[in-house]
């Protein structure tokens, strides 16, 4: 009896610690513990005056990946640059050759602060050159010159779940792959529509280091993507002051005329067919485009080199652009909530360039794109029609091409038969 009372007071006693020593209490030594009464405290208790910095002096590193069509006024607006900072850059760069060569997927690196004003742009665009404008005395200081990195050979992989863009991210690569896949492979791959759970793919990419630290990731140099079981394959190539672009292995290009859709990742809202219930009008009619979902203000792009054909407001199309191609091929847009800037008559657009914006107008129901593609004026369903394919490497290239081109094929058939026998 006396040892179990001991061993009970023994653990009443430690227990003190966990509830504090505030408060003296009492228990009888014979009490049971079931028996003492429950009571509930609340106290009110003052917590220490926390203060939030509105230092807007703070400065901030970020980095914006550059898209298809965009303008370095575009993008100084995704990162919240203030407008006098913005009219004060765009002034000092308006002679820049770096800023005439936005490519997409690359990034822009920037310092600002909190309340807008942009510190430093720096910006690596190609063959070794750096674009670096910095504040200095409140006043800008631009400067184009050539570093010194270390270009860097870097590989990985991944598998689709959800997205491009989260693959990319799982299988740690940055973002800037995932714009670059998507645009190698834009007139063959619908990035939105033809993606299935278990494709996958594997890039050879270049890094920039300078001092020991990653400056920059560079472009793809080789790119496998399979989507439904069907491999798609890409190479870098560029000749002598000529422009590089991308090849198959065997040496056809990707560049197609067309591109399969004028947006970057939307959805089909209405197909083409000759047979549609029109949901304001109330009656069948044919419906001679592809309507593409998408939020109001999202870039539109031309679907292939030509020229301002038309821009302004038509009926039911609402406001229109109207690009006329090589030969009979011409593409129409409507709906738009906006034109660009400049899309007058006769005006010349490259293959991507952002020509408006989505929206409306006219007679839609919701935000979104219709497109169309028309040859000799009539319109014909974009899916159905087997485009011109661009000019393959020149005969005089194709033993160099194949020659540079070699190593980074055997890198990709590396990379495909580790992925395959990891999976398997």
């Amino acid at each position: 009896m006396f040892t179990q009372k001991r061993l009970r007071w023994l653990t009443i006693l430690s227990s003190l610690p966990l509830f504090g020593m505030v408060t003296a209490f009492g228990i009888s030594p014979n009490a049971s513990l079931q028996d003492i009464p429950e009571r509930k405290i609340v106290r009110t208790l003052s917590l220490p005056e926390m203060s939030i910095s509105d230092d807007t002096n703070s400065a901030f590193w970020h980095q914006e990946n550059i898209r298809r069509g965009d303008t370095i006024a575009a993008i100084l607006s995704r990162l919240e640059v203030n407008q006098q900072d913005k009219a004060n850059f765009l002034r000092i760069v308006k002679d820049s050759k770096a800023m005439r060569q936005l490519k997409p997927g690359e990034i822009i690196h920037a310092e600002t602060t909190a309340d807008g004003e942009l510190l430093t742009l720096r910006y690596f665009y190609g063959n070794g050159e750096q674009f670096l404008i910095e504040k200095v005395d409140d006043a800008y200081e631009m400067s184009e010159q050539s570093v010194e990195a270390n270009a860097r050979i870097r590989v990985g992989s991944g598998v689709i779940e959800s997205s491009l863009f989260a693959a990319t991210d799982a299988a740690g690569l940055p973002s800037s792959i995932a714009m670059q896949i998507a645009n190698i492979f834009a007139s063959d791959i619908d990035f939105y529509r033809d993606l299935h759970k278990g494709d996958r793919f594997t890039v050879v990419y270049e890094t920039f280091h300078d001092n020991g630290e990653s400056a920059q990731h560079g472009r793809i140099l080789a790119v496998e993507f399979i989507n439904k079981g069907k491999s798609y394959r890409a190479v870098y190539f560029q000749t002598p002051h000529e422009e590089g672009d991308y090849y198959t292995p065997s040496g056809e290009s990707l560049r197609k005329p067309f591109l399969r859709a004028p947006l970057e990742f939307s959805r089909i809202s209405s197909g083409f067919t000759n047979a549609r219930f029109h949901p304001i009008l109330k009656q069948w009619r044919a419906h001679k485009g592809v309507d593409y979902a998408a939020p109001i203000g999202t870039p539109i792009m031309a679907t292939a080199d030509g020229t301002v054909e038309y821009s302004g407001w038509q009926n039911g199309y609402g406001n229109l652009v109207v690009l006329k191609h090589r030969g009979e091929y011409s593409t129409a847009y409507g709906h738009l909530s906006a034109f660009r800037k400049g899309m007058q008559k006769a005006r010349h657009v490259k293959q991507g360039e952002v020509i408006g914006y989505v929206g409306s107008t006219g007679m839609a129901t919701g935000p979104h794109l219709h497109y169309e593609l028309r040859i000799n004026g009539i319109q014909r369903d974009p899916s159905k029609m087997v485009m011109p394919a661009a000019l393959p490497i020149s005969k005089k290239n194709r033993t160099v091409f194949h020659r540079e081109t070699k190593e980074l094929v055997a890198r990709l058939d590396l990379l495909r038969n580790a992925n395959f026998a990891s999976a398997n």
